[in-house]
């Protein structure tokens, strides 16, 4: 598969928060402006801390925990053990950021983060990822977590249903592990070797012990060996034990669970909404955790899935990223390239045009700008006359 001729328009979407929306009449003037075709809009994120330099009502809005930002069905959840809290710093703002910005002419495509969620996490540490010392990571429900996998399916399936959605994206919708962009983080006083880093993120608990047990593996020998794998690692030393022997036969198990979790979530998103184009934020490596977790291309494509690669490095990493999962595509497949478009984050926003082009001609079919509510005004003038 190739691109599109670079004459084409490709489909350009910009990433934004609800609150850089709501209360901003100009907003949507201005992703226009940009060349933006569509708005994708975060429904359900995390905790964060956010820039709004061009809002004329704020500046800085911090995001106090994971939360979604329309409002949920007290019907739906009513069962649910795991439950959605709506922000209340900025309620149902992305219900009137959807409408306002399909008025102004943008599609609008829902962003939802799914397995990485810290407020549930801390409220309910039993299905959090627990690694071979027992230490629970609260921003990464663990997939095979039942009740993780009814939360997902239940969450992207409602936000699916809500009015003015014209796609999803869905981030986090696989594996989340040990590496997590925290407040005051303190966890780079070691490097451990990208081996040992798998096995930090390996699971145990009940639900994956059970999955371990129905593959065959003795999980309490897994354990044992996984800790062995990581003093060796945490001590500067070469692993004696045999932890790694047992990587392929984990692995198996993970991509199994990834798979059903994926399969789940989409199903839901599918009963509501049988033609809503779904995107996964992907990584053609199957180990890769966290926002962009590994699958198959193939098997998206198949499933009727688009793939949005993070493409915010060096330009020939991210060109061989696409091409490689543009030649596994059908024609029909979308494969959205993101783009860091801030420079204060290191973005190459004088260069983003003729990278979005190289990236076109290498298969992406659709371009996303990373951020466009983040972006100061230097950003937005770049973007504005090096249109893409």
């Amino acid at each position: 598969m190739t691109g599109p001729e670079i004459a084409d328009r490709p489909a350009l979407g910009a990433y934004v928060y609800p609150w850089d929306v709501v209360g901003d009449p100009g907003f949507g003037e201005r992703l226009l402006g940009i060349g933006a075709d569509r708005a994708v809009v975060a429904a359900a994120y995390h905790t964060v801390r956010a820039l709004t330099p061009k809002h004329p009502e704020h500046k800085v809005v911090t995001a106090a925990h994971s939360a979604v930002y329309y409002r949920p069905d007290p019907d739906v959840w009513r069962d649910s053990m795991l439950q959605p809290a709506e922000a209340d710093w900025a309620p149902a703002s992305f219900s009137a950021a959807a409408a306002g910005l399909g008025s102004a002419g943008l599609k609008v495509f829902a962003w939802v983060v799914l397995a990485h969620n810290q407020r549930l996490g801390t409220l309910h540490p039993e299905v959090c990822v627990t690694n071979a010392y027992g230490d629970r990571y609260p921003w990464a429900l663990c997939i095979s977590a039942p009740a993780v996998r009814q939360y997902s399916a239940m969450l992207a399936a409602e936000i699916a249903g809500q009015p003015d959605v014209d796609g999803m994206e869905l981030e986090s919708c696989g594996w989340y592990g040990f590496d997590h962009l925290h407040a005051h983080d303190k966890t780079s006083g070691v490097t451990l070797p990208p081996a040992a880093k798998e096995v930090l993120s390996w699971c145990f608990c009940g639900a994956c012990q059970a999955e371990y047990a129905a593959a065959g593996i003795d999980a309490a020998e897994l354990r044992q060996a996984a800790r062995g794998a990581l003093d060796a690692g945490f001590a500067g030393e070469e692993e004696t034990g045999h932890a790694y022997g047992f990587g392929a036969a984990v692995r198996a198990v993970r991509d199994r669970v990834a798979d059903r979790y994926r399969a789940e979530v989409v199903g839901a998103v599918r009963r509501v909404a049988p033609e809503l184009p779904v995107l996964l934020h992907t990584h053609p490596d199957r180990l890769r955790v966290g926002a962009n977790p590994g699958a198959e291309p193939a098997d998206l494509f198949e499933a009727n899935l688009g793939a949005v690669l993070n493409c915010w490095g060096p330009l020939d990493d991210a060109l061989a990223l696409v091409s490689s999962v543009a030649r596994q595509a059908p024609a029909s497949a979308a494969i959205a390239a993101s783009l860091l478009a801030v420079g204060g984050m290191g973005g190459r926003t004088a260069d983003l045009a003729v990278d979005a082009r190289a990236l076109l001609a290498a298969g992406a079919t659709e371009i996303r700008l990373y951020h466009a509510g983040l972006a100061g005004p230097t950003d937005l003038d770049a973007l504005a006359e090096n249109r893409i």
